[in-house]
């Protein structure tokens, strides 16, 4: 499992004048997953060793807008008051797109009595894998990340389509880990790699996905909070080597019909810290019982939390049958037709893989939901439905069709609420039905297309 060294503020100075930084990104992560913050000097960044923000700027739509009333604000003052950012010296990497020498420090959020805020994503993943330590556990975690590369896109109305690659040709047909596919975008993929090696972001695998222009990247296991750190910071790496490559690379959980859509799964394994032993595997090497509550637990919990997984209207245009994403909340060993699966690994590996959260996703809110629902099947004993050892795609849908149900079952499911936070909860629903209410106003051209003049 890797990690990065814990720095001391005094070890991060050092750190700033080893690579002669002159100024620094502040950031913290938002609802969405934008990076929010300001950009400091570094003798000024020095002398505060942080800065305030309102604390509604982690708290917004993806449109920019706040709620006008309701419960929003039992959480949220209207008054406006800051928050106060504490910079996580661990975090820090240079920002090797900038051209002056620039840092970015990841920050987290406090109120004024030095208290976490409770609806900011990096505090909700802090709070669950603090109750995983309460335990004497440490949940390890390794995302794969599917994102497209689209050709530039300055009108909203148009339709995306793959970029041109190193032929002076589009791809037009499915290239699924095809090597000479990816090659057609090698120039793209050297920055990107260069940028991760300077940033110390632990990618593994880049392979080309089912789609057309579209890519995966695997990310060793780690941490939780670490490696949501670094898919936070990869997506922010590779839109900007997408831009300076004159393409747009995006992580729309469906961003183009007809093509599969993106999904960042999850394995997530728990391993016990006074023994280092994987609590999913017993001495003989056969599944322990916390395996099949964990599983029980996602099975339970998943289509509550699916808001999280699914975060937007389009993130439910991916979860379509036979489309390579799940429909279901089955488990299934090797199955990549279940929402749940059990990759074969010896018993020191075993682990669990979560399919059905999507690209779109927060890195944040999703690590914590899964892991919120894996811990709650194993405080419950959860036991999980029998094994599927078929295609699952021809059961039944087990998830919410839309964001608007997802959201109801959210709100109704306390358990989960009791995990995450119920200050989380609330601001995160209420954001999304602004999101929801604001997607309501746009006409669609299937609308135009089919009801115009038959209805």
């Amino acid at each position: 499992m890797l990690t990065r060294p814990q720095l001391s503020f005094g070890e991060l100075e050092q750190w700033l004048d080893r690579h002669r930084v002159t100024e620094i990104e502040c950031l913290v992560p938002d609802l969405t997953g934008v990076a929010r913050g300001k950009i400091l000097p570094r003798e000024k960044f020095t002398e505060d060793r942080g800065m305030r923000l309102p604390e509604a700027v982690v708290a917004m739509g993806v449109t920019g807008e706040f709620p006008e009333e309701g419960p929003y604000y039992d959480v949220i003052q209207p008054t406006d008051r800051d928050m106060h950012l504490r910079p996580d010296p661990s975090t820090v990497r240079i920002v090797p797109w900038a051209v002056d020498p620039t840092a970015q420090v990841i920050h987290d959020c406090y109120d004024r009595d030095g208290m976490l805020v409770p609806f900011a994503p990096r505090s909700v993943l802090r709070r669950v894998c603090e109750l995983y330590a309460a335990e004497g556990w440490d949940p390890v975690v390794a995302p794969e990340l599917e994102f497209y590369l689209v050709a530039r896109n300055t009108d909203p109305d148009v339709p995306l389509k793959p970029p041109v690659g190193r032929s002076g040709r589009s791809e037009t047909s499915r290239q699924a880990y095809s090597i000479d596919a990816v090659n057609e975008f090698d120039p793209l993929f050297e920055d990107v790699y260069a940028y991760c090696e300077r940033m110390e972001l632990n990618v593994d695998t880049l392979i080309h996905e089912v789609g057309a222009g579209q890519m995966e990247i695997n990310f060793f296991h780690a941490h939780p909070l670490g490696l949501a750190d670094e898919v936070f910071l990869f997506k922010r790496t590779v839109r900007e080597a997408a831009l300076r490559h004159d393409m747009y690379a995006t992580f729309m959980a469906k961003p183009i019909a007809g093509e599969p859509g993106s999904a960042m799964h999850i394995h997530q394994s728990v391993v016990d810290r006074a023994t280092g032993r994987n609590i999913f595997s017993l001495d003989d090497g056969s599944a322990s019982d916390a395996f099949r509550w964990y599983i029980g637990g996602l099975q339970r919990y998943i289509p509550a939390a699916m808001a999280l997984f699914a975060p937007y209207v389009n993130s439910y245009r991916r979860l379509a049958r036979f489309t390579a994403a799940p429909i279901n909340i089955q488990w299934g060993t090797d199955n990549r037709t279940v929402g749940i699966r059990s990759p074969v690994a010896p018993p020191s590996a075993r682990r669990i893989e979560n399919r059905v959260i999507g690209a779109d996703a927060n890195p944040y809110v999703a690590l914590a939901a899964t892991l919120a629902c894996g811990l709650l099947g194993i405080r419950e004993r959860i036991e999980p439905a029998p094994e599927c050892n078929g295609d699952a795609y021809l059961g039944d849908y087990q998830l919410p069709r839309s964001l608007g149900q997802a959201l109801e079952l959210l709100r109704a499911e306390k358990a989960l609420a009791s995990v995450l936070g119920e200050a989380f909860v609330t601001v995160y629903t209420e954001v999304k039905e602004i999101e929801h209410a604001e997607f309501m106003k746009v006409i669609s051209p299937w609308e135009r297309e089919h009801l115009l003049l038959h209805v």
